[in-house]
């Protein structure tokens, strides 16, 4: 099943904040940010073979598919993005 893309706007948030979620805190280098992470590029080294825990579609079909339509899960994680858009506004 092929998935509509998940509207990522590449604004790193989520891979500075891997601190915050059990799912990712092993990913954390020691300052919330993912080790994988470049803060001089803003982008991951690994993107192409990231772990299952930073795709957003591998995500939904392993653990969430039957419990939510792929919209309802888009916005649920639409909204903790922009929880953490306004967080950095901060």
């Amino acid at each position: 099943m092929t998935l509509p893309a998940f509207p990522c706007t590449q604004c790193g948030l989520c891979c500075r904040n891997v601190h915050l979620a059990e799912q990712t805190h092993y990913l954390d280098r020691g300052d919330g940010t993912c080790r994988h992470y470049s803060d001089a590029d803003k982008h991951c080294f690994i993107y192409d073979t990231r772990p299952d825990i930073c795709r957003v579609d591998r995500q939904y079909q392993m653990h969430y598919a039957q419990r939510f339509s792929w919209e309802a899960f888009v916005e649920m994680n639409v909204e903790v993005c922009e929880l953490l858009q306004h967080q950095a506004q901060e």
